[in-house]
C-alpha cells in the first residue's frame, strides 16, 4: 500500500530493527451510533521506505473479558525495557474513556492488557495517553483530561511505576485548551467545550522539552506546541501562539527515519472517512520546530 491509500486516523510510527511501524485509529462510518464508530482495535502497517507498506496486520482485538467494548483509539507502541508497551484509548458505556497499557514481545504480535483495569483515573474522562521517561529515568504518562467532562480540557501527567501497572503520584495539570490565545469551542453530540488531544513529547536540539498537541482554531484541527520552562516533566508549561500545523490536520507526532532526518506525522484532513497520514520533514531553528 501507498501511504495516501492507507485511511486512519492518529498515525504513531515506531522505528524499531530497520523497520517502521505504523499504528492508528481505524476509521469507520460516522453516521453510526457512536459518532466516529464503534472501532474494536488496532492494526500495524510496515515499511522500510516509508512510500510502501504492507496490508494491515491486527494486533489488538476487544474481546468479551476485556472492560471496553468500543471507540478503540489513538495507540502509541513504545519500546520500554525489552517489551513494546502500547498506551491506548478505550471507552464502555456507563465507564469513562480511559488510556489503558497493552503489552508484546514484538511489535506486530498480539498484544495482551497489562493490568486489568486503565491507568488514568476511574472518575475521569481521559484519552489520549502517551509515555514519557524523565530526565531522572522515571516513566511518566502523559494523557488528556477529555473536554466533554470539564469544558476546557487539559493536558496531564502522572508518574507511573517501573513497570508501568499503576501510577505512583496523582494527575498534574501541565495546560489547558484556553492556554492558547486562538482556541475555538467546539459543539459535539453530547458538550460543547475547548479540546486537548494527541500529546507527544519531544526534545528538541537545544535540550529543551516540547510537546506537540492538537485542538480548534478558525482553520479547523491544528497541531499545537507547548515548552516545559525546565526542559523536564515537571515545569512550568506554556502554549506556543504559533501552530506547527493549521491546515485541518493534526494528532501528530515526531520520530527520527533510518537517514537521520526527523519527520512529523498527522492526519488529513479531519473529514469522517477522507483521513489519510501524512508525513512532513521537520525543522529547527534556535530550538523552534515547524513544517
Amino acid at each position: 500500500m501507498k501511504l495516501n491509500e492507507i485511511n486512519i486516523r492518529d498515525p504513531f510510527i515506531l522505528t524499531f530493527n530497520e523497520k517502521y511501524y505504523m499504528y492508528g485509529s481505524r476509521v469507520t462510518n460516522p453516521n453510526e451510533k457512536f459518532g466516529w464508530g464503534l472501532q474494536t482495535g488496532f492494526d500495524v502497517y510496515e515499511s522500510r521506505d516509508l512510500e510502501n507498506w504492507s496490508e494491515p496486520k491486527s494486533v489488538f482485538e476487544i474481546t468479551d473479558d476485556f472492560w471496553a467494548t468500543r471507540d478503540a483509539w489513538a495507540p502509541e507502541v513504545h519500546y520500554y525495557n525489552n517489551k513494546f508497551y502500547m498506551f491506548a484509548t478505550f471507552k464502555a458505556e456507563g465507564v469513562c474513556r480511559a488510556t489503558h497499557i497493552l503489552v508484546c514481545d514484538t511489535p506486530n504480535g498480539q498484544f495482551a492488557p497489562l493490568t486489568e483495569k486503565p491507568i488514568t483515573p476511574s472518575d475521569w474522562e481521559c484519552l489520549d495517553g502517551t509515555f514519557y521517561i524523565d530526565k531522572s529515568g522515571k516513566p511518566h504518562i502523559v494523557f488528556c483530561h477529555e473536554w466533554v467532562q470539564i469544558e476546557n480540557g487539559t493536558v496531564c501527567e502522572m508518574q507511573l511505576s517501573p513497570d508501568l501497572t499503576h501510577a505512583v503520584t496523582e494527575p498534574r495539570v501541565l495546560w489547558s485548551a484556553k492556554d492558547y490565545s486562538d482556541v475555538k469551542m467546539v459543539i459535539g453530540r453530547v458538550a460543547k467545550g475547548y479540546v486537548t488531544d494527541g500529546p507527544f513529547l519531544y526534545r528538541n536540539e537545544n535540550g529543551e522539552l516540547l510537546s506537540v498537541w492538537s485542538s480548534f482554531n478558525n482553520s479547523g484541527y491544528t497541531a499545537l506546541v507547548s515548552q516545559s520552562d525546565n526542559g523536564d516533566i515537571d515545569g512550568n508549561w506554556s502554549v506556543l501562539h504559533t501552530p506547527l500545523s493549521a491546515v485541518d490536520g493534526g494528532h501528530g507526532m515526531i520520530f527520527k527515519a533510518f537517514d537521520g532526518k526527523e519527520y512529523f506525522i498527522m492526519h488529513k484532513p479531519n473529514k469522517a472517512t477522507l483521513e489519510r497520514p501524512v508525513i512532513t520533514e521537520l525543522k529547527q531553528e534556535n530550538g523552534k520546530i515547524f513544517i
